[in-house]
């Protein structure tokens, strides 16, 4: 059993984490400087400025395939790359991406939509999630009638990330009721000079989702992506894509966390000892070491099985839970160490307890991680004695 990186994976991950800590760490004292201000902490620009100076070296695409132009790289590779840009919290990814079930469209969707989104020039959203429809997607109430070469979509969808900055939507509607999802729900390609609106949803975070409301909006047949009644397959594919990645993304946040909070346990001063020396503290940061040591091995091994063309939704499910759990734990200690500084936002310490809140939520909560896992396990699919079993 080898648990060593590659020249390759070491190269690429040594070069995402100079590239963070060149490029992207520098910026953080004026983003907490503009939320302070409640101003917008980063601009659009100013991450694709980041994109585009990431991108002459050749990071672009990271999980896109080389016939799109990508890097194509594989998934433990891409899990080592977001837990590097995790250590950071200005919300930067590498350009070149489109999601997945875009990939689906035929050639000339493809030259409309996929190739403008992986190139930047278009923006898109995943709207399936309703305000009756979040963990059960089998509950959306959204609709689309036929109407001569014409489908009509009355509709609300929720929570929808990136849902003011898209210019289309991928979005879900039943088409045949007396189906339902097992044949009775479509994927459609709607522009947004389609007619449908979007409203801005504030939350605790800087996560900003919109909610989008289709009143009678047109969108022609040739906009079908995939097949008629068969856009449930694709939301399922969309969803389950890469989960992995998430809790990849905590991992980096907990490492950076678990680094200021020893610096400044060492610093910190009380009764003429630095709290390092104290068990309370130690004990936090034994904890959370162990922890985030098994997180990444979680993720390590759901990446993993990925690769090796593995069904890995049950060790893509497990990460995802203890990484929401665990990173939440994580940064509370961190931020009891800091004590009032870390309550305070001057640090980055609070904004990353209300930023990784959020991995307990959103695709997936808990509560439905919990339930594949024992169902997974209950009905045989999955074994107690795991992937070496």
């Amino acid at each position: 059993m080898d648990f060593s990186l590659t020249d390759e994976e070491r190269q690429t991950r040594d070069w995402v984490r100079n590239f963070v800590q060149r490029e992207i760490m520098p910026m953080e004292p004026e983003v907490l400087r503009r939320e302070r201000a409640h101003q917008p902490g980063v601009t659009a620009d100013e991450l694709a400025e980041l994109r585009d100076k990431a991108r002459r070296f050749g990071f672009w695409g990271i999980q896109t395939p080389a016939e799109y132009g990508g890097m194509d790289l594989s998934a433990v590779l891409a899990s080592l790359i977001e837990a590097e840009l995790g250590h950071s919290f200005v919300p930067f990814r590498f350009g070149g991406y489109a999601d997945n079930i875009l990939f689906h469209a035929d050639d000339r969707q493809k030259q409309e939509y996929l190739l403008p989104t992986i190139e930047g020039d278009r923006v898109s959203c995943f709207a399936i999630t309703e305000p009756g429809a979040g963990s059960d997607l089998t509950a959306i109430r959204t609709t689309a009638r036929k109407d001569g070469s014409d489908w009509v979509i009355n509709g609300e969808k929720t929570f929808i990330t990136g849902g003011d900055e898209a210019d289309f939507t991928m979005v879900f509607a039943i088409t045949d009721p007396a189906l339902g999802i097992n044949g009775g729900v479509t994927c459609f390609l709607a522009d947004r000079d389609a007619g449908w609106k979007s409203e801005h949803i504030d939350t605790m975070g800087q996560w900003g989702p919109a909610a989008l409301v289709f009143d009678e909006v047109r969108v022609p047949e040739r906009n079908i992506l995939g097949e008629l009644g068969q856009g449930f397959a694709l939301a399922m594919q969309w969803i389950g894509r890469g989960r992995y990645l998430l809790p990849a993304r905590a991992v980096g946040a907990c490492e950076r966390l678990m680094e200021l909070a020893m610096q400044h346990a060492r610093n910190r001063v009380t009764f003429g000892q630095p709290i390092a020396d104290r068990q309370a503290i130690q004990w936090m940061i034994a904890d959370s070491a162990v922890e985030l040591e098994a997180l990444r091995w979680l993720v390590l091994s759901a990446a993993w099985q990925v690769d090796q063309g593995m069904d890995s939704r049950h060790a893509q499910s497990m990460a995802k839970l203890f990484g929401g759990i665990k990173a939440n734990e994580i940064v509370d200690r961190m931020l009891q160490i800091h004590g009032g500084m870390g309550y305070t936002r001057e640090l980055p310490i609070e904004r990353w307890y209300r930023e990784l809140r959020l991995l307990r939520i959103y695709e997936g909560t808990d509560e439905i991680q919990r339930r594949t896992i024992a169902r997974n396990l209950l009905k045989g699919h999955a074994s107690v004695r795991g992937v070496l079993g």
